[in-house]
């Protein structure tokens, strides 16, 4: 897991190749609808990986998506939502930012070894 603090005010797929660039071949990327684009799909395709990404309402073109992967997404959606429930994380007493990514390295060290 890659965790990357970004400003509040900008886009997630900005970010995506500076995450995505360390994706071993044969892997699985599963992300939102955030991410459909030709840029990211490449990339990963790139890398010899698998995007199994919807497609957005606007896409004229059809991908292989599987749905039941997609649902396996869930378990990144707790992990914030467990992140999200720290008061102190939720809120960002940190000031700066180094601080405060690594208060949420921390916490997601606490959750893996809790579950």
């Amino acid at each position: 897991m890659r965790l990357e603090l970004t400003a509040g005010q900008a886009g997630d797929a900005p970010v995506a190749a500076k995450l995505l660039d360390a994706v071993a071949p044969g892997a699985i990327v599963i992300a939102d609808k955030a991410y459909d684009t030709d840029g990211i799909r490449s990339l990963i395709a790139a890398q010899g990986a698998w995007a199994n990404i919807p497609p957005r309402s606007m896409r004229k073109g059809t991908f292989a998506f599987s749905r039941w992967v997609y649902r396996q997404r869930n378990l990144v959606e707790r992990f914030f939502n467990r992140i999200k429930q720290m008061r102190g994380l939720a809120t960002r007493y940190d000031r700066r930012p180094d601080n405060f990514l690594a208060a949420i390295k921390l916490a997601a060290v606490r959750i893996w070894i809790n579950a």
